[in-house]
């Protein structure tokens, strides 16, 4: 039985959750900037560096759109970060709405990370990061090895 060499393209699902991970890291950026100059414009505090708060937000923002990026390219190795991306901001969406008693952005940023995990959990996602064949199963392709079985099987034709 012959099946395709190279991973089939991402589905729709995995680009749009690469997109709603997307948007957090863009706002976590744009805030860091905005600390970042308001800081450097007001006297320093002492114990505040707004450098490292800077850094703090820049560097999960590049976190975060890396994951996206990842997903947006059909990446498979970027649904773990995008799950752990949308499990971020469902808790803070939640803090959010919650405890700080800011549900206009809670609301927006929770339903955000929501959407994204349930498209990263869809039937279609799962398939793609499997690497499934479309006459198996998802235990199947598991027990296979996913898109690492997929590789393997072709290393091994390829020496025979």
């Amino acid at each position: 039985m012959s099946h395709p060499e190279n991973p089939p393209p991402a589905p729709f699902e995995v680009r749009l959750a690469g997109v709603l991970t997307g948007l957090p890291g863009l706002g976590l950026l744009v805030f860091g900037v905005v600390l970042l100059v308001h800081g450097l414009r007001t006297p320093p505090i002492p114990g505040n560096n707004v450098w490292a708060e800077f850094g703090t937000y820049a560097v999960l923002a590049l976190i975060f759109l890396a994951a996206s990026v990842g997903l947006l390219l059909g990446q498979t190795w970027a649904r773990s970060p995008g799950v752990v991306v949308a499990l971020l901001l469902i808790g803070v969406g939640w803090y959010l709405l919650g405890p700080s008693g800011q549900p206009l952005w809670g609301v927006p940023i929770g339903l955000c990370g929501l959407a994204a995990l349930v498209l990263l959990f869809r039937r279609p996602s799962r398939a793609w990061a499997l690497g499934m064949h479309d006459d198996e199963t998802e235990e199947e392709a598991a027990e296979r090895g996913g898109l690492a079985g997929r590789r393997a099987e072709r290393e091994r034709r390829e020496q025979d």
